[in-house]
């Protein structure tokens, strides 16, 4: 991967950026479209909109959110101990015995969630997952009025955890759901402007807020900039792992390259435009079958303003939900070329719809 894209990912990937604390994200992110986009703007809630060539047509939008998981502090105990909620859908199992970072008033302060030790638990116990507020942050404060002139009930709650280099070329991070997204949108941009008067669309790189929380930030933005179509970049599970049944979640393998999401708000003549370019450009794709909804921000596009045509790409991610997600950077970088292959092979004017 080139230099440069590989540590603005890294960047994503280590600065913190909860659901509905995205502010720091969303700035490194302007900041790297910035260099290559003609216009870089945000709106009241801090979605981040970067565009090429705003007189083409049709108008399509790339989406990636920019949250992540988090816990937010709703309790400081009287020996200083710090209780907290979830933001968007955390493991409770994955709680316990883990560094944080609070994102107080005056900087991050560093923790860790405590647990009684396996030695003083009773057998049942053992076998239990725990509930939010029975798992408690030690930042080191004797008292609630220490812990107090750091945190404070409200403050966001990360896991401390950077990125790892795995074997080849496969890393471990937090939030590669979805700082996949927002690196491809930007990236397919940068692709597109290394050669824009060939760009018959209007192309607009989008970053999202508050993804986990709602789809909030896309249900915002498919209705503020009416898109004609809608790519929403995003990660998909993979399955390649001994513990995951292949008949039940179907067969998605890391180093296979990116993920055509068939089905419900999916437009059909999207999928097979998609298909056709992939072969075209001899990008390696996957199908994921989503009958009902595909759990990303293109749910939330395809019913504003009458419906928007959209799909969901996801790029092979293991360990979702979890501070060691692990993906395949060949696979990131087949799908920026993917999404900047079909912008650049849409004609002008171009419409999709399905034929009654």
């Amino acid at each position: 991967m080139r230099h440069e894209s590989l540590a603005f990912l890294k960047e994503l990937l280590t600065t913190p950026s909860p659901s509905g604390f995205e502010t720091k994200g969303q700035r490194v992110w302007a900041d790297y479209v910035g260099k290559f986009a003609k216009k870089v703007h945000s709106d009241p809630y801090g979605n981040v909109y970067a565009g090429l060539n705003d007189s083409g047509n049709p108008k399509i939008v790339l989406a990636g959110h920019s949250d992540e998981l988090g816990l937010m502090v709703s309790y400081i105990g009287e020996e200083g101990f710090i209780y907290f909620k979830g933001i968007g859908g955390v493991d409770r199992a994955m709680l316990r015995g883990r560094p944080v970072l609070i994102h107080g008033p005056n900087g991050s302060i560093p923790g860790v969630t405590g647990h009684l030790a396996i030695h003083m638990q009773e057998p049942e116990d053992r076998k239990k997952v725990p509930e939010f507020h029975e798992v408690f942050i030690d930042i080191g404060a004797s008292s609630k009025a220490e812990a107090e002139e750091l945190v404070r009930v409200g403050n966001p709650i990360t896991m401390d955890h950077g990125v790892v280099q795995l074997f080849g070329e496969r890393i471990a991070a937090r939030g590669c759901d979805n700082r996949i997204g927002t690196w491809t949108a930007a990236e397919a941009l940068r692709l597109l402007a290394e050669d824009e008067g060939k760009l018959n669309a209007n192309v607009i790189a989008l970053s999202t807020i508050q993804e986990e929380n709602g789809l909030y930030g896309a249900t915002m933005a498919g209705y503020r900039i009416r898109p004609d179509l809608a790519i929403v970049i995003d990660v998909t599970h993979a399955t390649d792992i001994p513990i995951c049944s292949k008949a039940k979640h179907g067969d998605i393998r890391l180093g296979k390259g990116p993920v055509i999401s068939i089905g419900s708000s999916n437009h059909p003549v999207l999928v097979e435009r998609m298909i056709a370019v992939a072969r075209k450009e001899s990008i390696p794709v996957q199908y994921e079958a989503n009958p009902r909804y595909t759990g990303t921000d293109a749910d939330a596009f395809f019913l504003q303003r009458g419906g928007i045509p959209s799909i969901s790409l996801g790029l092979p991610n293991r360990y979702m939900h979890s501070p060691v997600e692990v993906i395949d950077l060949e696979d990131l970088e087949a799908m920026a070329q993917l999404v900047a292959s079909f912008c650049a092979d849409v004609q002008a004017g171009e419409t999709f719809s399905v034929k009654i």
